[in-house]
């Protein structure tokens, strides 16, 4: 079995081979911002000498949002491959390695990080938002989404939804036996002038836009 890798290219780019060497490798896929391009190519002539196939993917702008899209459309591009793995360890400490580890968790992909020599295979997560997002839960989300300065309250939220407060607070705040946005990670409330703001989070960016499935 031979895996397609997937890995930022940042800090600690020697966790490639070490890959390699617990995973057999029939092609990488670099994703990298524009200040790391140059790193990107000389790490792609190292790894020819091992005759292993590299493909850099340039990503811009945030570095979650870019590496959550860069993921998707692999995913997209290879299918269902089950031999898709994401080397976690290469990218920058910070946004790149909680990105890729974030992105492997939300789109149910093997993943592995490396700590010196030894190379640890992360537990697959699988799941999917959009499989326990009822309609007018995506609709809040949505609204949200295109409107980035409301609201100012539930109150607010819930009259240009044309939803009733309860069904809103229901929504965002859920009950027991079922989970509202806010515990689901995909909002934020903020207390704003005595009164309870509504925003997205940034998983719940990714999420309308549709970088995670």
């Amino acid at each position: 079995m031979t895996h397609t890798v997937i890995a930022a290219v940042g800090e600690n780019m020697d966790s490639l081979f070490v890959g390699i060497r617990e995973f057999p490798t029939k092609r990488i896929i670099l994703v990298t911002h524009e200040d790391k391009l140059e790193l990107a190519e000389k790490t792609k002539k190292d790894l020819e000498k091992f005759k292993i196939p590299v493909q850099i993917k340039k990503v811009e702008g945030n570095p979650w949002e870019s590496i959550f899209e860069a993921v998707k459309e692999i995913k997209e591009i290879e299918g269902d491959d089950k031999n898709l793995i994401i080397n976690a360890a290469s990218g920058d400490a910070g946004a790149n390695k909680c990105a890729l580890c974030s992105a492997a968790f939300v789109n149910g992909l093997k993943a592995f990080t490396v700590n010196k020599d030894e190379v640890m295979l992360m537990p697959i997560l699988k799941f999917s938002y959009y499989k326990i997002l009822t309609d007018k839960k995506m609709d809040i989300l949505k609204f949200l989404y295109n409107n980035k300065d409301c609201c100012a309250s539930l109150e607010d939220l819930s009259k240009k939804l044309k939803m009733s407060l309860p069904l809103v607070s229901y929504h965002i705040n859920g009950n027991l036996k079922s989970e509202g946005l806010k515990e689901m990670g995909l909002v934020m409330a903020d207390e704003w002038k005595g009164k309870i703001k509504i925003s997205l989070t940034l998983l719940g960016k990714l999420l309308v836009k549709g970088y995670v499935k």
